[in-house]
């Protein structure tokens, strides 16, 4: 979601990630199980449902044990950012989607989906979400190997790389502390384009990685690699372009009358005419976030604390809601130091509790934020329902997840959760009640605008990653839907400074989508609580009732559904951006 705090749950089965050096060959494959002997078309309905059922338990034993091999070693190297570790993490994915890329194993799941009517509902769902996994590894064995070391190379180049100003090294959150403080423009333009300049090293990385990918996606049928990762995640690309569209024009008047005075604010702070702010002028390297609204300095609910009380309050709180996730907080890891990611991530190790989050902490209210964002991945994955298929035991969607992580992150700024956790002075926060609620609008406009810019974009590269045009589509993008001024001196690839290019392909949408999915959570809880001020004043101190609700219609039923009919049983209606409209009006 953010540029050095994204909250993404590591979907290691789907990624296309590994690493340069040339991975070991994986382990050899054991024999076909006894269900994959697969009998003639006319076996009756229990034989059919006997074989599937094999089937769906067989893949969850031996792609369960894989991807959790997978999913240790990732851990591994996002802590170490050791080389060797990320080589160990190739191989075992490598190993992954070498067994997913098994012909004859795709060919009898094919044959058991043509009896999906057949079959008990679970199992038949569990199909077919297994043969979206089998479908996008259906490659040679060399384009898969090549696929993984390409997109290793370029992760391992994001953790590793440390911006250089006059020689000296930096860190993201070094640059980005620039961007929040600093008032000198020269100094600020200076920590911007540090921020960008891993941008010009993997730029040229990326777009051969997209030209492979493109050969890959042509390979299984799709247009290009943007189409078929749209399909593999359950979606009409149509649908969700137009959705887009549609939310574009709903949100054009709301966004630029609120970007027109947070323009007026920006300029009196820099001493300068609105029309005279550059991209960093904002605090944020790609305004994906709002900055500092000038009479509220949310640090100063947290800034007096330790960064270890950041996750104490987050530990609390899950508690207290009925979600406690005492074991997760004891196997995860919160603090800086060299070599380690410098981001964040929730990963799901097993899908049978081993549950771990990533972050880089400090007392601010933005990580307190990620924080609780994390935590709510954590929360969707440790509550799954163990009874359910292994294919099954995940969210319903990327993006409900998102969802629901986006929903708990936004306590970090909620009126009744400054008093009840962060111990904020009552009288202090009713004062700025309008403000929080005021800035709340801010993000929610300011990153809907920037996850449209990566949702565009992203299409843009994959319909032709020869365009010489790139970097300048960029920017039509961001001046169309940010309203950012065109820096005119730049010409460098300022786009791939993004690591979702790379280590989530295709994904930015499920993040918008996720907030959509938020704000209708958030519309039903308040329908539960009778809460009729502003959403983003819903209170969630001691509600357990809203945890209840969250577990039983969120988390358990799984992958039990396609997304949009998932939607319709836990809200009782369709799909709609109505609810995110109303709270950005």
């Amino acid at each position: 979601m953010r540029n050095v705090m994204f909250g993404l749950c590591v979907l290691f089965v789907a990624a296309a990630v590994g690493c340069k050096k040339e991975a070991p060959a994986p382990a050899p494959v054991a024999a076909a199980p006894e269900h994959e002997k697969m009998a003639a078309p006319d076996v009756n309905k229990d034989e059919i449902q006997r074989v599937a059922s094999n089937f769906v338990d067989d893949y969850g034993t031996v792609v369960g044990g894989l991807y959790k091999e997978s999913a240790l070693a990732y851990w591994k190297a996002a802590n170490t950012g050791d080389k060797a570790s990320f080589d160990e993490y190739a191989a075992k994915e490598l190993e992954v989607r070498k067994y997913l890329s098994d012909t004859d194993r795709y060919a009898k799941l094919q044959q058991l989906r043509k009896h999906g009517n057949l079959l008990e509902p679970v199992t038949a769902r569990a199909l077919e979400v297994i043969e979206l996994a089998y479908k996008e590894n259906q490659l040679p064995a060399d384009m898969l190997k090549k696929l993984v070391e390409k997109s290793s190379e370029i992760e391992m180049t994001f953790k590793t790389h440390r911006a250089e100003i006059d020689g000296k090294k930096y860190s993201n959150n070094e640059l980005l502390d620039v961007l929040g403080a600093e008032t000198d423009t020269a100094k600020r333009k200076q920590a911007w384009e540090a921020l960008k300049q891993v941008g010009a090293v993997v730029g040229p990385m990326l777009l051969d990685l997209a030209r492979t990918r493109n050969e890959a996606a042509k390979l299984l049928g799709y247009a290009n690699y943007w189409e078929m990762r749209m399909r593999m995640q359950e979606h009409d690309p149509d649908m969700v372009v137009k959705l887009f569209e549609d939310l574009k024009a709903k949100t054009d008047k709301p966004f630029f009358d609120m970007k027109g005075e947070l323009d007026r604010e920006l300029a009196a702070k820099f001493g300068m005419k609105p029309e005279e702010l550059m991209p960093w002028h904002y605090d944020n390297p790609f305004f994906q976030q709002a900055p500092p609204a000038p009479n509220l300095d949310l640090d100063i609910f947290y800034k007096h604390m330790a960064k270890e009380d950041i996750v104490t309050l987050a530990q609390k709180f899950y508690t207290d809601i009925g979600m406690p996730i005492d074991q997760i907080i004891a196997n995860s890891d919160y603090y800086e130091r060299e070599g380690k990611d410098q981001h964040a991530f929730c990963t799901d190790i097993d899908r049978m509790g081993d549950v771990r989050m990533l972050l880089n902490v400090k007392p601010t209210a933005e990580w307190m934020d990620t924080m609780l964002h994390e935590a709510g991945h954590a929360a969707y994955a440790k509550y799954n329902n163990p009874k359910l298929p292994w294919a099954l035991r995940d969210a319903a969607h990327i993006l409900t997840t998102e969802g629901i992580a986006m929903l708990f992150g936004a306590l970090a700024k909620n009126p009744a959760w400054l008093k009840a956790y962060a111990k904020a002075d009552p009288a202090m926060v009713d004062k700025v009640a309008p403000e929080l609620a005021k800035q709340r609008k801010r993000e929610q406009l300011i990153f809907a605008r920037w996850a449209m810019v990566m949702f565009f974009f992203e299409k843009d590269l994959y319909t032709n990653p020869d365009n010489p045009e790139l970097n300048k589509i960029w920017y039509d993008r961001v001046v169309e839907l940010q309203g950012l001024v065109r820096p005119a001196e730049r010409t460098a690839a300022d786009w791939a400074a993004k690591p979702h290019f790379t280590i989530a392909p295709v994904y930015y949408h499920n993040y918008l989508l996720g907030e959509l999915f938020a704000t209708m959570l958030r519309a039903k809880l308040s329908e539960i609580a009778a809460h009729t001020g502003p959403a983003s004043e819903l209170d969630f101190v001691g509600k357990a009732d809203f945890g209840r609700f969250i577990i039983a219609q969120i988390f358990e039923p799984g992958m039990t559904q396609p997304w949009p009919e998932f939607v319709k049983t836990a809200f009782g209606k369709p799909f709609t951006p109505d609810a995110f409209v109303a709270e950005v009006q």
